[in-house]
């Protein structure tokens, strides 16, 4: 099996193994900005408005603006239970959006 998955790397790359392929790769090519990184700031956007954030756009009707809510709702509610901290912050963020927008479209919960 391993002959085959040999020959299948060799057929579709370079001939090349992953190792030589890696330090093959010339700095600054996108190789090495993937594995780095991007800088904090280079990351930086600016804020976003609560429509913004939730898809929402001043052409959409009742039911559309209902629907893309269930469906944000239904993703960042299972990731608010992430044992990423990362992922639950951004999930409340986006949690606290979904009924801001809500309560601003369809009145008080």
């Amino acid at each position: 099996m391993f002959k085959i998955l040999k020959s299948l790397s060799k057929s579709l790359g370079s001939g090349k193994s992953a190792a030589e392929a890696k330090t093959a790769a010339k700095p600054g090519s996108l190789l090495d900005k993937v594995s780095k990184g991007t800088p904090a700031a280079a990351k930086a956007e600016p804020p976003k408005s609560i429509e913004e954030l939730c898809s929402i756009t001043p052409k959409m009707t009742k039911d559309e603006i209902r629907a893309q809510l269930k469906l944000l709702f239904r993703r960042y509610n299972r990731s608010a239970s992430s044992l990423d901290a990362n992922i639950r912050a951004e999930a409340d963020k986006m949690l606290d959006a979904i009924v801001q927008v809500r309560e601003k479209n369809f009145g008080e919960i």
